[in-house]
């Protein structure tokens, strides 16, 4: 029977594959999709599995995703930078460089937590990682809904 922890832990994990699962799919449209495409979508499945399937996690793909996200991250922050769009602490989603690296970091703090959730399987999942997901959760769809919704910002290109 599942405890109250991990039943938080397993909604957290759905509402971020359902995020990423979108996120891969904006970025068909997009001239580097594939570079986003697998790393939204391994971070989809890694928390789909996480919550529906139930297959031991696959630590070398994890690992691999965190370290892609990493990556992407360093990429865009590099490229803010050098071309001076937005500035390292902006959270202006209008901006591409600030939307893929809020992305980048939201999957690197999933992965992680699902990596840790993971080595916990004797134990509950520990209040740190149930309550960190919980608060990337909220997060990662607030940010949308009060730059597009409440602020209305626009995307620029």
């Amino acid at each position: 029977m599942a405890t109250s922890s991990s039943r938080l832990f397993n909604l957290c994990s759905l509402l971020m594959s359902t995020l990423f699962a979108y996120s891969a799919s904006v970025q068909l449209n997009d001239p580097d999709w594939y570079f986003w495409f697998p790393l939204y979508s391994c971070a989809c499945l890694i928390n789909l599995n996480s919550c529906i399937m139930k297959i031991k996690l696959n630590k070398p793909i994890a690992t691999i995703t965190i370290w892609i996200g990493i990556l992407l991250c360093s990429k865009v922050v590099v490229e803010d930078y050098v071309y001076e769009i937005a500035g390292f602490w902006s959270l202006d989603l209008s901006e591409r460089v600030v939307r893929e690296k809020v992305g980048s970091i939201f999957v690197i703090i999933s992965i992680f937590f699902q990596m840790e959730a993971a080595s916990d399987v004797q134990k509950d999942i520990s209040n740190v990682v149930k309550y960190g997901m919980l608060v990337l959760v909220v997060f990662s769809y607030l940010l949308p809904f009060v730059f597009f919704v409440v602020l209305k910002g626009e995307m620029k290109l």
